[in-house]
């Protein structure tokens, strides 16, 4: 049976377009069945109504608190049985209730190589410290925020001329390599999050997480 995505967005939609891409190539055998937003004019909604694929726009500032908002979710999601929500640019912090309903099966791409630099502009972040390295890191989501146990990062080196549009641009470049890659060890059930930590063909992965060179 064909491995069930359900991506999360809040913007344009340039990593749930790779996932498309790669699943419209073979590279990726999966399907995403749902894409929901909080926001109406997520760019990435008319991405996904051209593909054909379901859309679903629930807007947070309709609930009174952040775990209405995220049981709502629930709700919507779990119509559409997803074997891995993938949450790709979706800017909302998560409850615990959601969190832990979707425990083993709750992805999440940043754009920095964590532990360093959560949350938001890391990428001029990394140019103030004069970091060498900068990339982006995959990682299951638990309670912690962008503290999750990492999957996979793919490093890239800091250009002396980059400048924050530059360094993001590559950065999602690397981003679109790293997602569908990742996604097809779910669709083929290579990989999991036990308490022996993230397993790859059982066998558990550096805390670091696969590296792509």
């Amino acid at each position: 049976m064909t491995h069930r995505l359900a991506v999360l967005i809040s913007g344009s939609g340039t990593n749930l377009q790779a996932i498309m891409a790669a699943t419209d190539s073979g590279r990726l055998d999966a399907e995403v069945v749902v894409v929901l937003s909080n926001r109406a004019d997520a760019g990435g909604l008319s991405r996904a109504q051209h593909a054909g694929i379901a859309t679903e726009v629930l807007d947070h500032r309709q609930y009174d608190s952040r775990e209405a908002f995220d049981q709502a979710m629930i709700t919507t999601l779990d119509r559409y049985q997803p074997g891995t929500v993938v949450l790709a640019g979706f800017m909302r912090i998560l409850s615990a209730l959601f969190v832990r309903h979707y425990a083993g099966q709750l992805i999440n791409i940043h754009p920095s190589l964590l532990p360093k630099y959560r949350g938001l502009h890391t990428h001029a972040r990394a140019l103030e410290a004069g970091d060498q390295q900068h990339g982006c890191s995959i990682h299951f989501v638990t309670e912690e925020l962008d503290g999750g146990p990492l999957i996979a990062q793919a490093p890239l080196d800091v250009l002396a001329n980059d400048t924050v549009d530059s360094l993001s641009k590559r950065v999602q470049q690397r981003e679109h390599l790293l997602y569908p890659l990742v996604l097809q060890w779910r669709a083929e059930q290579r990989l999991e999050l036990n308490q022996n930590g993230v397993m790859l063909d059982a066998k558990p992965l550096p805390e670091q997480g696969f590296q792509l060179v």
